[in-house]
């Protein structure tokens, strides 16, 4: 049998991992955590996860976190809706007990390489995995190796300085409850139903998020950009102003050949965080 690999998504209140071997995942588990439980809880749930899937061809451990991570000495720091876990040394642990080698990263970073192993970014050299969901986050694929730089924070797009905010207060789900105080999934099924309203928010959003791109492109140049997070789901509604917005940027030859497409992995954060092992 194929060397196998565990890919681990640790989120804020559950835990996904499934063994992927070549292409194919198989033995999903999945276990609900107590958000506001200890480092040593949280553990616990992580390692019993982890004993049911492993066996003797298990060879590597990559687990996505939802938070800030020093990928050298594989720590995690301030882990998204787990308050206990402001700095956990998750690599060390996780050898200790396994003696397997074990990758640890951020869940944007895992979920572009998903996407160039997996998905829609197969045959890619430069890819960018844009995760649109309460935040706007991002994962970069240089000439074909994941670029993370010298703070582990590069892609962080969101976070450029936008109008009187930054970027993801107006290109992210966000947007609907920062400036106009309602709920995302609301609108979001409002416009299934084509309310005129809810339609007229997402192209607001789409020319915000094409700005964004916009600078992406600026900036990096890629071949390909895919979009993943909760409110890829909703591209038809904002595609057009998106779009739009692109095609305004003064590098027409690069709004021209960028392609962006929108993510249909399944497990995309099991399949990501095992591709972490396939990067070494």
């Amino acid at each position: 049998m194929r060397n196998q690999v565990i890919g681990i998504d640790l989120g804020g209140t559950k835990i996904s991992a499934g063994i992927v071997t070549g292409d194919e995942l198989n033995h999903i588990s999945s276990k609900k955590i107590t958000k506001e439980g200890s480092v040593e809880k949280v553990l616990e749930d992580l390692f019993s996860v982890t004993d049911e899937l492993m066996n003797d061809t298990v060879r590597s451990i990559g687990i996505g976190v939802p938070g800030l991570v020093d990928t050298e000495r594989g720590i995690v720091y301030d882990v998204m809706n787990i308050p206990s876990w402001q700095e956990v040394p998750l690599q060390k642990l996780m050898h200790e007990r396994y003696h397997l080698p074990v990758y640890v990263n951020n869940d944007a970073n895992c979920f572009a390489l998903g996407e160039y192993y997996f998905g829609k970014g197969k045959g890619y050299n430069s890819v960018i995995g844009l995760t649109i969901g309460t935040g706007l986050g991002a994962g970069l694929i240089l000439n074909k190796k994941l670029f993370v730089g010298k703070n582990f924070g590069a892609g962080e797009f969101g976070m450029i300085d936008y109008m009187d905010h930054v970027y993801e207060y107006y290109a992210s789900g966000q947007y609907f409850n920062n400036v106009y105080g309602i709920d995302g999934e609301i609108v979001f099924q409002n416009a299934k139903h084509g309310d005129a309203e809810a339609l007229r928010m997402y192209e607001e959003m789409g020319t915000h998020l094409g700005n964004a791109i916009k600078t992406i492109i600026y900036a990096l140049n890629v071949e390909l950009i895919v979009l993943g997070g909760s409110v890829r789901h909703a591209y038809p509604y904002f595609s057009k102003t998106m779009w739009q917005q692109i095609k305004t940027c003064g590098f027409k030859k690069s709004a021209e050949d960028l392609k962006i497409e929108v993510s249909e992995l399944n497990n995309s954060g099991i399949l990501g965080a095992a591709a972490l092992a396939f990067d070494q």
